[in-house]
């Protein structure tokens, strides 16, 4: 059974109320959806109404009315981080320490999202929840540390980890794939880093399920099977039946400030478990373009 499908069989299995930081980006935007969908009351506010560099703005936003904190707001440009890393470690770090440390005083459970990058990519077979976190540039440094400061604050936590999000809405690689494939004759993807690629809108149906079946510290989940980015790109043209031709490189051929790791392939079946299996990355990637592509017609034409 697919964790739609289980999910689907958990019909008022929670009803909130939510505190929903960072709402307004991808995966809080698919949060937004599914709670609203489902009846469940929330609060999403925005920047002007929580300063999340403000610790005592955090205090005063969390109280006991809520059954749930859900954090989707990060520092999430990886090549960014490299020189910017205060800025990072801050959204990635210090705020969630933040937010664990107030749920721990009124007690409230806190969901918060992590990421593939605290790990260094050498191993040959999935990383499991309870890996050691070795992450290898400054982005993945932040997200392990913030990690760490909410199993130290004495919450009851739920800490999600996920590779590859994307999503019909927002800055992400399906997107931009999309852009550049309508302008472009040729593109190159690398060939040497393999990962699961993951639909906001299936992340946050998931973490649904996990909550409501009462999961707790570290999980993973990701679409199902893996891919590296160019066999990602490649079925992105092919589903758009776009004439740009994408080849392979080496992550050699196309640096980038932030190293990658090469293969960041997390492990599931502990989720699956859960709530069922995970949709394959093709399923999910064919549910999520005709949406997408709909919507960049749209912005084309603005």
């Amino acid at each position: 059974m697919s964790a739609d499908a289980q999910l689907d069989k958990q019909q008022g299995g929670f009803d909130g109320p939510v505190l929903l930081i960072g709402g307004a980006g991808m995966l809080g935007r698919a949060w937004s959806e599914l709670l609203s969908g489902r009846g469940v009351q929330y609060f999403a506010p925005g920047r002007d109404q929580l300063d999340l560099t403000r610790a005592q703005d955090i205090d005063i936003a969390i109280d006991q009315r809520y059954r749930l904190i859900i954090n989707c707001a990060a520092w999430t440009d990886v090549d960014g981080a490299e020189t910017q890393y205060a800025m990072a470690h801050h959204l990635n770090a210090q705020v969630p320490g933040n937010l664990a440390r107030r749920c721990a005083e009124v007690g409230v459970r806190l969901l918060h999202y992590s990421t593939d990058y605290v790990f260094d990519g050498l191993a040959d077979s999935p990383y499991s929840p309870q890996a050691q976190r070795v992450p290898v540039n400054a982005y993945g440094r932040s997200k392990a540390e913030g990690e760490e400061r909410i199993e130290q604050a004495g919450c009851s936590y739920l800490i999600i980890r996920t590779s590859g999000l994307y999503a019909p809405w927002g800055r992400n690689f399906v997107r931009t794939m999309a852009k550049l494939m309508r302008h472009r004759d040729r593109l190159q993807v690398v060939n040497d880093q393999r990962t699961r690629v993951t639909s906001a809108e299936h992340l946050a149906q998931a973490s649904l399920a996990l909550i409501e079946a009462g999961a707790d510290k570290i999980y993973h989940c990701c679409g199902g099977d893996c891919c590296t980015w160019f066999e990602f790109a490649s079925q992105i043209a092919k589903s758009l039946d776009v004439a740009c031709h994408v080849e392979p490189c080496t992550t050699d051929e196309y640096p980038l400030p932030a190293k990658r790791p090469a293969y960041s392939v997390l492990e599931i079946s502990v989720t699956e478990r859960v709530v069922g299996l995970s949709l394959p990355w093709l399923q999910q990637l064919v549910q999520v373009l005709p949406r997408l592509e709909a919507d960049l017609t749209l912005s084309s034409k603005r």
